[in-house]
């Protein structure tokens, strides 16, 4: 099982990776990962109780697209499995079958109306971080653990 390390300005967040449950996405999350994707964007979106998303790279200083329309420039399968959305679970963000890239969600709460419609691809433990991100909330960097 891999696992990342994302810094926040809200502190850390380990998450293990479902690499046996979601191979292409966790390959398409640590290649961008790899690259330094993350590192300098921000939450855009973050609802209290459901969820906090990230990923986009219209968040990152001096880009002028709309936060929360961007992506890496192409798009991946979804891959769904037998992981539920529950506290604190990583979800690839799509705007419909087969279209995630870069975006990903963290579960706040269990959210079984998500469950077999978004590919459920790691989680975290660190639930007081987590709880804590806010809009505009910096990914200053993610590392990968193992």
């Amino acid at each position: 099982m891999s696992k990342v390390l994302m810094n926040t300005d809200k502190g850390q967040l380990t998450i293990d990776l479902f690499d046996n449950d979601a191979p292409k996405t966790v390959d398409n999350f640590l290649k961008l990962v790899k690259e330094g994707f993350y590192d300098g964007l921000s939450f855009h979106r973050v609802i209290n109780g459901f969820m906090a998303q990230g990923g986009c790279p219209n968040t990152r200083e001096g880009s002028r697209g709309i936060p929360g329309t961007g992506g890496p420039g192409y798009s991946i399968d979804c891959e769904i499995n037998s992981n539920k959305h529950v506290a604190g679970s990583l979800s690839m963000a799509h705007a419909g079958k087969d279209t995630g890239g870069s975006q990903f969600f963290l579960v706040h709460a269990p959210q079984p109306h998500l469950d077999g419609v978004h590919t459920v691809f790691g989680k975290t433990e660190d639930m007081q971080i987590l709880l804590s991100i806010t809009n505009g909330t910096k990914i200053n960097s993610v590392s990968l653990l193992k």
